[in-house]
């Protein structure tokens, strides 16, 4: 598959883009600056700025799909979407957050006092991006969001998947690694069984 991935220098998606090449579908990296990043066999680079939807629309054009792995205080998500219907890209697959899951019916983790405040603006901008999505009546959307540590680790291939609500394992531990998240959201995109849904992964 043509993907187009925004954010490709992110943690995320330098991740997503090693697991994408090895799977041998060909990438569009696209970030505001990606002059730290080498172009390798199957990627392409290109720098945009993911709020201007009149330029990130032409990179997007001919692609099977777009990922969207940039951060949520510094995105748009009506520019992002915009720009995905402009192009004519059928799918627009979102590396969510934590924050908007449920700990209890129509409770959010970012509500919980135990949330780090530091962490809520990114939080918020999640929740924003996912109503976004849910207001959208055309275009085919998921929204993968992760557990509440997110962060690089071991690629185990072992793993839970839910819906709206946080997973713990028996532990009370709620986490996953990077490595085992970009797992799942790469077969999401190519074998699909969570369109137009918010789904999650846990251990």
């Amino acid at each position: 598959m043509k993907v187009a991935l925004i954010g490709v220098t992110g943690r995320v998606g330098s991740r997503l883009t090693t697991e994408l090449l090895r799977r041998g579908h060909t990438v569009t990296g696209i970030a505001r600056d990606v002059s730290k990043m080498e172009a390798k066999p199957g990627l392409r680079l290109e720098a945009a700025d993911v709020n201007q939807g009149k330029t990130l629309a032409p990179l997007l054009s001919g692609h099977d799909a777009v990922i969207s792995a940039s951060r949520f205080v510094s995105t748009n998500p009506a520019q992002v979407i915009s720009a995905v219907k402009k192009a004519g890209v059928p799918r627009l697959l979102v590396v969510g957050g934590a924050g908007s899951l449920e700990v209890a019916p129509g409770k959010m983790l970012v509500d919980t006092p135990e949330f780090p405040e530091a962490y809520k603006p990114e939080a918020f901008g999640g929740i924003e991006y996912l109503k976004a999505l849910r207001s959208e009546k055309t275009l085919d959307w998921t929204f993968l969001s992760p557990s509440a540590e997110f962060e690089p680790g071991e690629r185990t291939g072992t793993y839970r998947i839910g819906g709206d609500g946080l997973l713990i394992d028996d532990k009370g531990r709620s986490w996953i690694s990077m490595e085992d998240y970009v797992i799942v959201l790469i077969d999401e995109l190519e074998n699909p069984k969570h369109s137009r849904q918010r789904f999650t992964v846990g251990y």
